[in-house]
C-alpha cells in the first residue's frame, strides 16, 4: 500500500473485533514512535503498551469516547471494546515543543497500526490520575491510544453545510462512521510556479 492510501485509510475506529494483536506488531508501533522526529532531539516521551486483558478492562471505563455522539452510540459495548491501549507521556520538565513530539509519535503509531489492518482511536478525554495509578506511570500522561482490528468502517465525506454541525462526524444505520473534511481549496492557498 502506498503512503497516500495508508493515510486515507487511517481513520478513527471506535468498535473493535475481539482479536488480540501480536506483540511484535505492538513493539513495531513503539519502535516507529521512538524514532520519530523530536524537537532538539530531546526525546521526552515515554510509552506503556497494555494488552493484558485484565488491565485493558480496568482502563476501558477511564477513557471517554466520541464526544460528538450520544454515549450509547459512541462508546463501544462489551464485545466491541479495544484489545490494547498505548499511553503516551512526557517526562517532567519536557521542553515547550514536546506536545509536537506527542503528535508526531502518535501519528507513527496509528499509521503503523493501520499498515497491519489495526484501527486506533486517540483519546485525550481520559481519567489521567486513575490510569497513571493502575499502570504506575510517573510521567505527565498526555493521551491514550485504543487499538484493535476494526469492527466498522470509517469514511471521509465532504462537508455538508446544511447540517446543523457540519464538521461533526456521524453514523449510518450500520454504525459506520462518516467524517466530514474541509476541501483542499478551503484550507490551502497554493503560491507555486
Amino acid at each position: 500500500m502506498d503512503l497516500n492510501q495508508l493515510i486515507l485509510e487511517t481513520r478513527t475506529i471506535r468498535r473493535f473485533e475481539q482479536k488480540s494483536i501480536d506483540s511484535k506488531i505492538l513493539r513495531e508501533m513503539i519502535e516507529n514512535a521512538r524514532i520519530s522526529p523530536s524537537a532538539a532531539n530531546a526525546q521526552p516521551l515515554r510509552y506503556v503498551v497494555v494488552s493484558k486483558k485484565d488491565l485493558v478492562e480496568k482502563i476501558q471505563p477511564l477513557v471517554h469516547w466520541a464526544a460528538a455522539l450520544p454515549k450509547e452510540l459512541g462508546t463501544p459495548k462489551i464485545g466491541e471494546q479495544p484489545v490494547a491501549f498505548v499511553t503516551v507521556s512526557k517526562i517532567q520538565n519536557a521542553n515547550s515543543f514536546s506536545d509536537i513530539d506527542v503528535g508526531l509519535s502518535t501519528q507513527n503509531i496509528i499509521l503503523t497500526a493501520r499498515s497491519h489492518g489495526i484501527g486506533a482511536c486517540i483519546m485525550a478525554s481520559i481519567d489521567r490520575e486513575k490510569i497513571k495509578s493502575i499502570l504506575g506511570i510517573a510521567e505527565d500522561l498526555r493521551i491514550v491510544i485504543a487499538l484493535g482490528y476494526p469492527a466498522h468502517e470509517s469514511h471521509i465525506v465532504e462537508v455538508d453545510k446544511s447540517r446543523e454541525k457540519p464538521l461533526n462526524y456521524f453514523l449510518d444505520d450500520q454504525k459506520n462512521y462518516f467524517v466530514p473534511k474541509r476541501s483542499f481549496d478551503e484550507i490551502c492557498r497554493m503560491e507555486v510556479d
